[in-house]
């Protein structure tokens, strides 16, 4: 099973840039779409940006569309969360997530999944905008 552990987070002020990085390990990493999540207290967990295995098609929720941008390099088995322009709004835990296939996952099969049917999760990584 492939591991995911997060890092980059901390205190940033509003308009600032943070880069999140997942790194994987186990699996086959070349094989899952990767995603980044993330939940504020109080509030549901929302799909923040989704990669498909080969980094070809990616996936922006609307509240972070050209501000954010998701890459992976797959022979350093890493996911990267840009974040530029950050706003308080922003302010959540952030975590890492994959769904793998043998064929390769489109970030399609991720984020129209529930979280508990993902196949790996980190354990996140605080992300706190200050205004």
């Amino acid at each position: 099973q492939v591991r995911l552990v997060e890092s980059g987070g901390g205190l940033v002020q509003a308009g600032g840039s943070l880069r999140l990085s997942c790194a994987a390990s186990g699996g086959t990493f070349s094989s899952c779409a990767m995603g980044w999540y993330r939940q504020a207290p109080g509030k549901e967990r929302e799909i923040v940006s989704a990669i498909s295995w080969s980094g070809g098609s990616t996936y922006h929720t609307d509240s972070v569309k050209g501000r954010f941008t998701i890459s992976r390099d797959n022979a350093k088995n890493t996911v990267f969360l840009q974040m530029n322009s950050l706003k308080f709004e922003d302010t959540a835990v952030y975590y890492c997530a994959a769904v793998c296939s043998l064929g390769g996952s489109s970030w399609t099969d991720l984020v129209h999944r529930s979280p508990g049917a993902l196949d790996a999760w980190g354990q996140g990584t605080l992300v706190t905008v200050s205004s």
